[in-house]
């Protein structure tokens, strides 16, 4: 791919050729190498490089045209400009796109680590043998349904005709083992894990064998469970995945759009328990995809979502920020449309210690440590979800693996219903999220 340099050179002299004089392109390429195996064999191995990159034309009226190419070089950049030109007479009169007020200002500093990539037979040759050792973790686990380990470097652009120009690299390795269980008599049971750091050779391998051999093991020894409610234990990634289904509930273009939980009004209401405190933070020091700027060219940052249960920021493109009176806060994408979306999310630990809520001696307790079928059990509109998971019940501090189960609720009120937060945080993927404890929450089991 050319330069950054290059493809704005291409786009001025473009832009001057065709008789345009306002436009931008965001653009990103992604070399990626992954591989799966089966029973100790290499079952797929894929490589590809993708690039994208959108290309958008205000017009002498101020009307926006947007297109997308792959193409960027000379040709190629005339081709994507003239047909951004000609698809702007039909663009949208309301609320029209406009280059961020924030496009030149100064990116954050942060250390941005690289790792070169490893050959392909160094992944083969690491999943195998990280199959070959979850299989061997316990007689029940007969397969490792489920794997992957994967390479990913990724390249980023942002210009526009007024002088922005930023770019960065970044790259990433990830592995993923998901594994089955098959007894006599029993169900089958499952359970997985997944790391992801900057390479390969800083990626913790035997953790992620540790952690799916536990939690599988871990399950073997099930029980139904009574309907009724309970006290509930979100982990990391549970609650995490609840506060990015419901996400409509701090984002700006979903409040405009009339597709959310909240109102332009409900900045400084309390909607949630004052134990929680919810940050967007693309900068985070534990966020390996950490970015520093956004699809519009605004340096990203840390926002307060809520803090001691109180609504304080929405998340904002520079389009709804105009039309809302705000700074864009560094969380848009561009496209046909521009929308909004969260980066990593940080849920800050609880205050102090409670010695009177330990899951060491909890009883009657649910932990629930993965939600399922969010596509389908989440009403984001209403608020309501319902949805299977995998976790375990405590009872006088011991756990056992419940069979099967749903969780049901509204989750305002779960917020609200919110009694303690643990104080030691877990990293995942998607951010920062110490266990989370919610009183009275449906569970529908079996009698």
């Amino acid at each position: 791919m050319p330069t950054l340099e290059d493809i704005a050179s291409y786009a001025t002299t473009s832009a001057q050729k065709l008789g345009i004089y306002k436009y931008d392109v965001y653009g990103a390429t992604v070399d990626e190498t992954s591989v799966q195996v089966d029973q100790g064999d290499p079952k797929q191995v894929k490589a590809s490089n993708r690039s994208s990159v959108i290309v958008r034309v205000w017009n002498d009226q101020g009307k926006l045209g947007v297109t997308s190419t792959s193409d960027v070089d000379p040709a190629g950049m005339d081709q994507a400009l003239t047909m951004a030109r000609d698809a702007s007479h039909f663009g949208v009169d309301d609320h029209i796109p406009d280059f961020s007020p924030e496009a030149q200002a100064p990116t954050a500093k942060v250390g941005i680590e690289t790792s070169a990539a490893a050959p392909v037979s160094d992944l083969i040759t690491n999943l195998i043998d990280l199959e070959k050792q979850l299989l061997a973790a316990h007689p029940a686990i007969t397969s490792v349904p489920y794997n992957g380990l994967a390479q990913r470097r990724s390249d980023r652009f942002y210009l526009n005709s007024a002088g922005a120009l930023r770019q960065e690299t970044r790259t990433y390795a990830s592995v993923y083992l998901y594994s089955k269980t098959a007894e006599t008599g029993r169900k089958p049971r499952s359970a997985g894990a997944m790391r992801v750091h900057h390479g390969l050779d800083r990626l913790d391998l035997q953790g992620c064998v540790r952690e799916a051999a536990e939690k599988t093991i871990s399950h073997l020894n099930y029980e139904k469970i009574s309907s009724g409610k309970y006290r509930v234990v979100f982990s990391a990634e549970a609650f995490l995945s609840l506060l990015g289904a419901f996400s409509n509930l701090y984002n700006a273009q979903s409040i405009l759009d009339r597709r959310s939980l909240s109102n332009v009004d409900d900045l400084g209401k309390q909607v949630a328990s004052p134990l929680l405190s919810v940050y967007d933070d693309a900068l985070h020091a534990d966020n390996i995809g950490v970015e520093t700027f956004d699809g519009e060219g605004t340096p990203t940052r840390r926002v307060g979502l809520i803090e001691q249960g109180v609504l304080t920021h929405f998340l904002h493109s520079a389009g709804t920020a105009r039309r809302l009176g705000a700074s864009p806060t560094g969380h848009a994408s561009i496209g046909a449309k521009v929308s909004v979306s969260p980066s990593f999310y940080h849920v800050l630990p609880g205050p102090e210690q409670r010695s009177d809520l330990r899951l060491e001696t909890a009883d009657q307790v649910v932990l629930i440590d993965d939600l399922q079928a969010l596509h389908a059990g989440v009403n984001a509109l209403q608020g309501s979800f319902s949805l299977p998971f995998d976790g375990w019940l405590y009872r006088q501090g011991e756990r056992v693996s419940i069979e099967s189960a749903t969780v049901a609720g509204d989750f305002r009120e779960l917020l609200q219903r919110i009694i303690y937060v643990e104080p030691e945080a877990d990293i995942t993927p998607g951010g920062v999220c110490p266990g989370i404890w919610v009183d009275d929450l449906s569970i529908t089991g079996e009698s």
